[in-house]
C-alpha cells in the first residue's frame, strides 16, 4: 500500500495534480490503482488510512475527489458505504433520456447501444440525471434493459412549465417532451402563479421511487403568448446556464477595454497587415480574421484567430462557467453566450481598427488546394475593416459601387475569391458531401411576433470564409497529431450497418446504388449525389442519404470526419462560442511555450469527459433552438387554422406524414387517420404509406396539398389534413406473387 512518504512518488501525475491544486492528493488515477490492488471494497478511513490522509483539509479533499469519482462513474458505494471499482460490476454509467409516456432510456458514457428504463425504473429518474444502472435483461424487442443501482448526479433544478390546481392540489407540468413527471408545488411555495400560467419553478425535491418531485415557483413567466416567452421556456426545459455569476464578470471586467501591454512581448506583430473579418450585417462578436496574398506556388493565408485563452484561464471562475456552458446558444433575436459581453464583444472580439491578442494559422498553399506548409503562432492584429458576406458577394461579382468603396482591399478580396475556387476544386476532388439544405430567418414585427420566414442564401463568400477555415482547422489537427498532446477533435463517424442496409435497401427500390461495398467513402456519397443531380425525386434521395449519416460529435480520438472526407480535423476557429476550439488553442499554445504531453494540464481520461460534456451541451443547445423554433411556428399558425397549403412530405411514419409547406418553412403532421378512406401499410424501406384497396401511395419528397386542422401550442405541434387526393402523391396497383 502506498504510504505518505512516497504515494509522490508512486502517482504518474502527481505533476498535474501540483500544478492543478496548492495542495494536491492522490490522483484519479492513483486512487483507481489502490483500489484495484486491495483486491476488494474499502471505506473511507481506509482509503485515507492507506495514503496515510490524516489532516482534515487532505481528508476533505479526499472526500471531494470520492464524490467526483462517483459522479463520473468510476467508482461506487455498495450497501455497506464501501467505495468499489465499477469496472468489477455488471453496470453502466450514463445519461438518463426521459421520454413524456414514462419510459426512458441510459446513454452509456462509453458509448454503445442505449440501455431501456421502463417506467418502473424512471420513477426516481428525470431526463438529464446521470445514473449507474445495472443490465438486468433483454426486452422483448431485444433491447438491453436496466435496473437503477445509484443516481450519480441531479439535472439542475430549474424548471419551467404550466401551472395547474386540482381539488385545491398545485402541480406544474414541466415544459419539456421529456419529463413525465408533473411537480406538485405546496401552497406556501406557490407564490403568486395562477392556474394556467406558465410559471419557473425550482425543484426543492428530486423523485424517489415513492414520491412526486416537490418545487416552488421562483417567478410568474405570465400568458402563454407573451413575447420572448418561447425563450424563456427553453432555457428553463433544457437548463440553460444563462446568468452570470458575481465572480464570472468581475474577472470578465477586470481586464479592461485593451489588451495589456506586456501581453504582446514575443508575439508574431501583424497590426500592420490586412486582416479582415466577414460575416454576417446582424454579427456581433469576430472571433476569425483572414489575409490572403498570392505567391510563386500559390497563395499564403493567414487565418487569425481571436486568443481567448490568453484571458479564460483554466482553473478560474470564467473557465468553469465556460465549461459548464460549452457553446453559445443561438435563438431567433437573442444569444446567451458563452463568455460575458466584456470578453465576446469587447476584449477577445476582433472589432476593426483596435489592437487584439489572436492566435495566428500561417498556410502556404500551392495551385492544387494542398496545404504545403502550416505554421502557428500567437500574434497581435489590427483588423483593417468589418466586412460582410453581402458586401464581400458583391465585390466578387463586379459590383462598381461595392468595389468603389473597397477599393484598397480589392486585391485581398480577389486574392481569396481565386483561392477559394482551388479549395473548392480540392475539395470536390477529395469527395467531400455537399447536402444542399435550406437554412431560414425569423422575421419579427414591433411586438417580437412572426411577420414572415424567410430562407437565407448562401454566396460566394460564405463557402469562401467556410473554406478557409476549414483548411486551419485541419492545419490545427495536423498540429496536435504531431505533437501528440490530448485533444478534442471533430470526429464524424460515416454510417453505421444498420443505416446502410436500409439505405441500400431503399436505393435498390430506384434502381440505384451506393458504392464502397461495406465500408462506403465519402467519394461514394459525392457521386452518387451528382448522379442524381436534375432527377425529380432528388431532394428525397438526398434526405435520405444524410439521415444515413452519424452525428458529429467530439472526441479525443482521431477518426476523421466523413462528411468533410478528411482525416484529420479539430474546431479552432470559434473560440469565443466554442469550449472544444478554446481546448484546442489551450494545447497549441502550450506547445508553442515548449511544452509538451507530459506537462499539459489535461490527459486523455479528462479529454473524453470534456468530450462526452462537450458534444452534450452542443445537442442540448441545437434542442433548446429548435423548441423555441417550433413554438413560434406553431404560434405564427394559430390564426391559419382551416387555410389550405401546399407542403411537401419530409417525413413518413407509421401513424402519418410530416409535412413542410412550401415558402412558410413550417412542418406539421397529417395523421393516417386523415389520410383517404382505406388502411394504410407502412414501407419502411420506400418510405412511404401505401394505401391496401386504392393503392394511393404517399412518400417520401411527394407534393401534397394539406389544410391546417389544429395548432397545439402546449406541445408545439401542427395538425394538417390532406385536401383531396395529392396531385403528385403516386398510385401503384398491388402486385400478387
Amino acid at each position: 500500500m502506498a504510504k505518505k512518504k512516497n504515494w509522490r512518488q508512486a502517482d504518474p501525475h502527481a505533476d498535474r495534480e501540483a500544478r492543478k491544486y496548492d495542495r494536491p492528493i492522490p490522483s484519479r488515477e492513483l486512487i483507481l490503482d489502490w483500489l484495484e490492488k486491495s483486491g476488494a471494497p474499502a471505506d473511507f478511513g481506509q482509503i485515507a488510512k492507506g495514503f496515510d490522509l490524516a489532516d482534515e483539509v487532505d481528508r476533505r479533499a479526499l472526500d471531494r475527489r470520492l464524490a467526483a469519482m462517483m459522479r463520473d462513474g468510476q467508482i461506487m458505494r455498495n450497501r455497506r458505504g464501501d467505495y468499489c471499482l465499477t469496472r468489477h460490476l455488471p453496470v453502466v454509467a450514463g445519461s438518463v433520456i426521459g421520454h413524456r409516456d414514462g419510459f426512458g432510456f441510459l446513454r452509456p458514457d462509453e458509448g454503445g447501444e442505449d440501455v431501456f428504463l421502463p417506467p418502473g425504473q424512471m420513477r426516481e429518474l428525470m431526463d438529464g440525471d446521470r445514473a449507474l444502472v445495472r443490465v438486468s435483461k433483454e426486452d422483448e424487442r431485444g433491447r438491453r434493459e436496466g435496473r437503477v443501482v445509484d443516481v450519480l448526479e441531479r439535472r439542475p433544478a430549474e424548471l419551467a412549465g404550466r401551472y395547474f390546481e386540482e381539488q385545491g392540489i398545485g402541480f406544474v407540468s414541466p415544459d419539456h417532451p421529456r419529463l413525465h413527471h408533473d411537480v406538485l408545488i405546496p401552497r406556501e411555495r406557490r407564490g403568486q402563479a395562477r392556474p394556467g400560467e406558465m410559471v419557473r419553478i425550482e425543484l426543492v425535491e428530486y423523485p424517489s421511487r415513492h414520491t412526486q418531485p416537490i418545487g416552488q415557483v421562483v417567478e410568474v413567466l405570465g400568458d402563454q403568448r407573451a413575447p420572448g416567452i418561447e425563450i424563456e421556456l427553453a432555457i428553463s426545459a433544457h437548463a440553460l446556464p444563462h446568468e452570470w455569476p458575481a465572480e464570472v464578470l468581475a474577472e470578465a471586467e477586470a481586464f479592461g477595454s485593451e489588451i495589456p501591454r506586456d501581453a504582446v512581448t514575443g508575439r508574431l506583430d501583424l497590426r500592420d497587415l490586412a486582416l479582415v473579418t466577414i460575416d454576417g450585417e446582424d454579427a456581433r462578436d469576430f472571433d476569425d480574421a483572414v489575409y490572403c496574398e498570392p505567391t510563386q506556388r500559390g497563395w499564403k493565408l493567414i487565418v487569425a484567430i481571436a486568443d481567448v485563452s490568453h484571458y479564460v484561464q483554466p482553473g478560474s471562475a470564467l473557465d468553469d462557467e465556460a465549461e459548464l456552458r460549452g457553446t453559445s446558444v443561438y435563438f431567433p433575436d437573442r444569444v446567451i453566450p458563452m463568455l460575458p459581453e466584456a470578453l465576446s464583444n469587447g476584449l477577445c472580439s476582433l472589432n476593426p481598427d483596435v489592437e487584439r491578442l489572436c492566435m495566428v494559422c500561417e498556410m502556404h498553399i500551392d495551385r492544387a488546394g494542398k496545404v504545403a506548409r502550416a505554421n502557428f503562432h500567437k500574434g497581435v492584429m489590427r483588423s483593417a475593416a468589418r466586412l460582410t458576406y453581402t458586401e464581400v458577394a458583391a465585390v466578387i461579382a463586379g459590383d462598381k459601387k461595392a468595389r468603389g468603396r473597397r477599393k484598397a482591399l480589392l486585391g485581398r478580396i480577389e486574392a481569396l475569391h481565386d483561392l477559394y475556387n482551388v479549395l473548392r476544386h480540392a475539395r470536390d476532388k477529395r469527395g467531400a458531401i455537399d447536402f444542399e439544405t435550406t437554412e431560414t430567418r425569423i422575421v419579427f414585427d414591433s411586438e417580437r411576433k412572426i411577420t414572415a420566414i424567410e430562407p437565407t442564401q448562401r454566396n460566394d463568400a460564405h463557402k469562401l470564409i467556410e473554406e478557409c477555415m476549414i483548411a486551419a482547422n485541419v492545419a490545427a489537427a495536423k498540429f496536435l497529431k504531431k505533437h501528440k498532446m490530448p485533444t478534442l477533435y471533430r470526429v464524424h463517424a460515416g454510417p453505421n450497418e444498420e443505416k446502410l442496409t436500409q439505405l441500400r435497401d431503399f436505393l435498390g427500390t430506384l434502381g440505384l446504388s451506393l458504392g464502397g461495398g461495406d465500408s462506403p467513402e465519402p467519394m461514394h456519397y459525392a457521386k452518387l449525389l451528382e448522379k442524381i443531380a436534375g432527377r425529380e425525386d432528388a431532394h428525397l434521395i438526398q434526405t435520405v442519404l444524410l439521415r444515413s449519416l452519424s452525428q458529429a460529435v467530439y472526441s479525443p480520438q482521431l477518426e476523421g470526419h466523413f462528411g468533410l472526407a478528411l482525416e484529420a480535423y479539430a474546431h479552432f476557429t470559434s473560440p469565443i462560442r466554442r469550449y472544444p476550439d478554446l481546448l484546442v488553442h489551450r494545447a497549441i499554445g502550450h506547445v508553442l511555450d515548449g511544452g509538451g504531453q507530459s506537462d499539459f494540464r489535461y490527459n486523455g481520461r479528462e479529454m473524453e469527459r470534456l468530450g462526452r460534456h462537450c458534444s452534450d451541451t452542443e445537442r442540448r443547445a441545437d434542442e433548446a433552438t429548435r423548441d423555441a423554433v417550433s413554438w413560434l411556428k406553431a404560434e405564427f399558425m394559430l390564426d391559419k387554422v382551416g387555410e389550405e397549403f401546399d407542403g411537401l412530405i419530409t417525413g413518413v411514419t407509421s401513424f402519418g406524414l410530416f409535412v413542410e409547406l412550401k415558402g412558410l418553412f413550417v412542418e406539421g403532421l397529417a395523421h393516417v387517420s386523415t389520410l383517404s378512406n382505406d388502411y394504410y401499410r407502412y414501407d419502411p424501406v420506400r418510405h412511404q404509406l401505401v394505401g391496401e384497396r386504392s393503392g394511393q401511395i404517399y412518400q417520401l419528397g411527394d407534393a401534397l396539398r394539406v389544410r391546417v386542422l389544429r395548432v397545439n401550442l402546449d406541445d408545439r405541434k401542427i395538425d394538417f389534413e390532406p385536401v383531396g387526393k395529392a396531385a403528385t402523391a403516386r398510385k401503384r396497383r398491388r402486385r400478387h406473387a
